[in-house]
């Protein structure tokens, strides 16, 4: 394993390399960094809420998805806001790995990269002796600080729930340094204090908690896991003194203590909202709510990251009803942090909450329908069919074929030649797995990410400095000025 960590790294030595961490040529020369003097009192308590993949496309649509035209999900109520340019250090559209580790880093990175120099090359693993593609091939650059690091060297608890396995980009970035976001292997292994891997810079003790799933990669081939070097992460975890909870049963019952705690909900990744086993995976809201129940517990404070990580899957697939469920799933979480918050510190005097998204989709909203409303089993809503104005009738294109309201710019469901004799209704296009036309075929699964930029809401203690439109890496820099990390 080559997993590159800051294995030794002092906690003053953290702060002045996230002080002196290079954004590269790309950032905008005018933008001056806050200082602490423009800020009121430091947040104690610092939640960051990722959604990944939602553009303002799908932010829209879930809008008019869950509660119409003029209705407001819990993202749109929040005070400050502000837009956020997301391209890589290498590419104009971004992709996970890259633009969570400029959010929680403040470093433009390579598309592929975890946590590391601007410089860092992303090489693809190769198979182990299992034929699992986990060897690591990095051959350059180094660790660059993440806030949760920060947040641990200056004493608060630490933690990061999920939707997917932990051990994807997003929530890696949190917490782990890699060349290659693939190498999930060795990722789960920096969460194991004290053993070979651990990335030391998160203290003697690690993360307090982390929740989602990704089982697989805490266990070793001979017990259904993929680890090829015969370790269980999960077993030596709890030698550790950690707790595990694998249900959400389990989950329901952890105490509220300072006992550090992982719960691993499935094998890979969650299932969709919708279709999602309730006793085995809980759902993102429970997770933050036992999240906020038990890091609130530290007197210095926490870090938390949330991601609502499906929401960029269903996009992926051109399922637009599942991202939209998702994405109402994330505004859910989003709530309960809110609400928890505000009766643990009334106004949130020292609680700052943002919630973004990492990058866009292709995510299309055609013109021009008649208000739909919400989606409600007899009215398809925003999943329906582009009508005229005022007589409601299905509005046919050039060929004579009707066509929906959402499609998307890349994706596996395109005609071939005329749509003409295209059956479709609404109760097709309303369905469940129904996948939207695209206007570029892909392969299965395989719509991409859109590079447009993203939106920003913010509430709390320092709230106010996030306002206009800034680049990925000045999130990082506003946060920690925001927490005095």
């Amino acid at each position: 394993m080559r997993l590159t960590t800051l294995a030794g790294a002092s906690p003053l030595l953290l702060a002045l390399l996230a002080g002196c961490a290079s954004t590269g040529p790309t950032q905008a020369p005018l933008q001056a960094a806050a200082t602490q003097a423009d800020t009121g009192p430091r947040a104690k308590n610092v939640i960051f809420f990722l959604g990944d993949g939602m553009g303002i496309n799908t932010l829209t649509a879930a809008r008019i998805y869950a509660v119409g035209e003029e209705g407001e999900l819990t993202i749109d109520t929040l005070p400050e806001s502000a837009f956020v340019k997301t391209f890589s250090n290498d590419a104009q559209v971004t992709d996970s790995a890259a633009s969570m580790s400029a959010y929680m880093t403040g470093v433009k990175q390579n598309n592929g990269v975890i946590s590391m120099s601007s410089d860092t090359r992303s090489i693809s693993p190769v198979a182990d002796a299992n034929g699992n593609k986990q060897l690591s091939r990095c051959e350059n650059g180094r660790p660059v600080p993440t806030l949760a690091e920060l947040a641990k060297a200056r004493g608060m608890a630490a933690g990061v729930v999920t939707t997917t396995s932990v051990t994807d980009a997003t929530p890696a970035a949190t917490y782990a340094h890699a060349c290659h976001r693939k190498v999930e292997s060795d990722i789960a292994a920096s969460l194991v204090p004290g053993g070979a891997g651990y990335n030391a810079a998160l203290g003697a003790s690690g993360l307090d908690l982390v929740f989602g799933g990704g089982a697989q990669f805490f266990a070793p081939v001979a017990q259904g896991g993929k680890r090829a070097d015969g370790r269980n992460l999960v077993e030596e975890l709890k030698a550790k003194g950690w707790r595990y909870a694998a249900d959400t049963r389990q989950m329901q019952a952890l105490a509220a203590t300072a006992q550090p705690v992982i719960g691993l909900f499935a094998q890979n990744h969650f299932s969709y909202e919708a279709a999602r086993d309730a006793q085995q995976q809980p759902a993102l809201a429970d997770m933050t709510a036992k999240a906020i129940d038990i890091l609130s517990r530290n007197p210095d404070g926490f870090f938390l990251m949330v991601e609502g990580g499906l929401i960029d899957h269903a996009l992926h697939a051109t399922l637009a009803k599942r991202a939209l469920q998702e994405t109402v799933s994330y505004n859910a979480a989003l709530k309960v942090a809110i609400d928890k918050m505000q009766a643990i510190d009334p106004g949130l005097k020292n609680t700052l909450i943002v919630a973004t998204a990492d990058h866009d989709h292709t995510l299309l909203i055609n013109g021009y329908s008649p208000r739909t409303g919400k989606t409600t089993p007899t009215n398809p809503g925003v999943l329906g069919l582009v009508r005229s104005l005022p007589d409601g009738k299905v509005r046919l294109d050039k060929d004579g074929a009707p066509f929906t309201i959402l499609g998307f710019g890349t994706g596996e469901h395109r005609v071939q030649g005329s749509r003409k004799g295209v059956q479709l209704t609404d109760e097709i296009a309303a369905g469940d797995d129904y996948h939207q036309e695209a206007v570029v075929r892909t392969r299965t699964g395989a719509e991409t990410h859109g590079g447009a930029d993203v939106y920003l809401g913010a509430i709390g203690a320092n709230a106010e400095l996030f306002r206009g439109t800034i680049d990925n890496t000045r999130v990082f820099s506003l946060i920690k000025t925001a927490a005095g990390l």
